[in-house]
C-alpha cells in the first residue's frame, strides 16, 4: 500500500502564493516521477508540473515562469510553490507518484484563487 498526503491547500488573493506539500509514505523502496495534477468541475484532470528521482521537471503550460516544483532529500515528498496565482488556477489539486511504472494519487487539495 502507498498512501499520498497532500497539504498547503487553500484560500488566496490574487497575485498571492501558496506551498503545497505531499508526503509519500508506505511498502516501496523508491519513487520514479513525482508531480501535481489539477482539476476543475468538469473538466479532465491536467499536468501542473512533474519531476524524476534525478531531479528533471516537466511543466505544463500554465505553470510555466509561475510555478516551481522540487522534491525532498528524501526523494518521497513533493512540494510545488506557486506564485503570481491567478482566479483560473482554481482547481483541486492533486499528488501522484509513479512507482514500478503503476500511478497513485492523493485525495487531492483545494486551491482557491479569488479576491
Amino acid at each position: 500500500q502507498v498512501q499520498l498526503v497532500e497539504s498547503g491547500g487553500g484560500l488566496v488573493q490574487p497575485g498571492g502564493s501558496l506551498r503545497l506539500s505531499c508526503a509519500a509514505s508506505g511498502s516501496f523502496l523508491s519513487i520514479n516521477n513525482m508531480g501535481w495534477y489539477r482539476q476543475e468541475p468538469g473538466k479532465q484532470r491536467e499536468l501542473v508540473a512533474s519531476i524524476t528521482r534525478g531531479g528533471s521537471t516537466n511543466y505544463g503550460d500554465s505553470a510555466k515562469g509561475r510555478f516551481t516544483i522540487s522534491r525532498g532529500n528524501a526523494k518521497n515528498t513533493v512540494n510545488l510553490q506557486m506564485n503570481s496565482l491567478k482566479p483560473e488556477d482554481t482547481a483541486v489539486y492533486y499528488c501522484n507518484a509513479v512507482i514500478l511504472a503503476r500511478d497513485y494519487w492523493g485525495k487531492g487539495t483545494l486551491v482557491t484563487v479569488s479576491s
